[in-house]
């Protein structure tokens, strides 16, 4: 019996701490783990107690990326348990905020974390050198989202203006017209960061699992609606069931919880690429031809193309963007007043859901007649994605070994294919 034993230790370039073990026997893959070593970080059990004035504050620290996301994601959750309807201004406002995560997360991931695997580097700073261009355009997309975050959040990480039923501060239209700007300064960048991520040759495979993105009729929600869907099963619910529709459970090898549809037992992705399978044709019109363009399209089940995803995300997010400033920079172009509304603290179960830059987060909270928390729940996309990305690294392995593939590049394209999952490992041990 011939037995190969692919380890790698601390996986490069990805948020947190994670190994790979992989065995295989006599061309057999036997054994595949993505084992997440990060120790429990408590967040759950650090908001028990804690005002609902508190929570988002907290919550938001699970991850500098999307703190953002944490923070209207708990938002939302303490809404539904006060019976809070918030104006459509609150709403574009917290789209912005959220968007501005996005361009935070897409830029670094594609630039700093991916793009090294398919330009023969170990880091990104080499690319300063051989690529200045596609570097500094890199680093000023990132800083363009920590300037809207800024803008619209009162800082580039853990926002402080969103508030329960609005905002604590708004930017004056001059601001808003400038940020608008600076989106339509960046589109052509975006533009060929898709041209240039569908270039990058990659396997050919279709992930193991269904796929979970936020749905909302006639739009490409971030925000904006509660009904989630898993694609491939059919399964549409509210986030307050979700409960009913996605089990957690754990495993030896990992510290952190994974995920799967409890109807069909089966594991599931979910990210940039889910949200265009589940919403394609309802992207900007730039977006869908930097699409079409790259041959992304629905049906897509090469979790690959997650990168590809992403930058289209990112021409998406631009336009998308620049036309809500411009809007919120005209007197009365969006409905109603950003200053929090009046509510009344009660008891209650509400479950917020966004989509965060790395897929469908879920805040699950109780709170007593004063308006403390009781039980908190927080469901990441990392540890949702972690069983689907376990299942697409065999479907890879068993591929590759098939095809007569050296050890040495089994092990790179199970690495290449773990960072475009962009998994935040941190996130993931919350």
């Amino acid at each position: 019996m011939t037995k190969t034993a692919i380890h790698v230790d601390h996986i490069a370039r990805v948020e947190g701490h994670g190994n790979v073990h992989v065995v295989i026997e006599d061309g057999a893959v036997k054994t595949v783990e993505m084992n997440v070593v990060e120790p429990a970080r408590l967040f759950e059990s650090m908001v028990r107690g804690r005002s609902w004035r508190e929570v988002s504050y907290i919550s938001s620290r699970i991850c500098g990326i999307c703190s953002a996301s944490h923070v209207v994601t708990d938002l939302k959750a303490i809404e539904r348990i006060f019976g809070v309807q918030v104006t459509p201004r609150t709403r574009a406002l917290r789209e912005l905020l959220v968007y501005g995560s996005y361009l935070q997360n897409h830029a670094t991931h594609l630039f700093v974390l991916a793009a090294p695997d398919f330009v023969g580097q170990k880091s990104v700073f080499p690319l300063a050198e051989s690529d200045p261009a596609l570097f500094e355009g890199a680093l000023g997309l990132k800083a363009l989202g920590n300037e809207l975050c800024t803008a619209v959040g009162g800082r580039s990480i853990h926002p402080i203006t969103a508030v329960v039923g609005g905002f604590t501060h708004e930017i004056g239209a001059g601001e808003y017209r400038a940020l608008a700007d600076k989106m339509d300064s960046f589109a052509a960048f975006a533009a060929a960061a898709v041209d240039l991520f569908a270039g990058f040759p990659v396997p050919r495979i279709a992930t193991a699992g269904d796929m979970l993105a936020m749905v909302e009729p006639d739009y490409y929600p971030v925000e904006c609606s509660d009904t989630a869907r898993f694609l491939d099963a059919g399964i549409e619910f509210d986030a307050n069931d979700v409960g009913a529709h996605l089990e957690e459970y754990a495993v030896p090898h990992s510290a952190a919880l994974l995920a799967r549809v409890r109807e069909t037992g089966s594991p599931f992705f979910t990210g940039a690429l889910a949200r265009i399978n589940a919403s394609w044709q309802h992207l900007g019109q730039n977006a869908k031809v930097a699409a079409a363009k790259a041959g992304l399209r629905p049906p897509e089940r090469n979790p690959f193309m997650n990168n590809v995803a992403q930058a289209v995300e990112l021409v998406d997010a631009l336009d998308r963007c620049a036309g809500i400033c411009r809007a919120l920079a005209e007197p009365g172009a969006v409905e109603g007043s950003s200053e929090p509304v009046g509510f009344e603290v009660r008891a209650g179960r509400g479950v917020g859901f966004t989509e965060a830059p790395r897929g469908a987060l879920f805040h699950d909270l109780e709170l007593d007649g004063e308006g403390r928390v009781v039980h908190a729940s927080i469901m990441t996309p990392t540890a949702q994605n972690v069983a689907n990305l376990e299942a697409d690294m065999r479907v890879l392995a068993e591929q590759l070994v098939a095809e007569g593939a050296e050890e040495d590049a089994v092990r790179l394209e199970i690495e290449k294919l773990v960072r475009a999952y962009d998994p935040c490992l941190s996130c993931s041990v919350h």
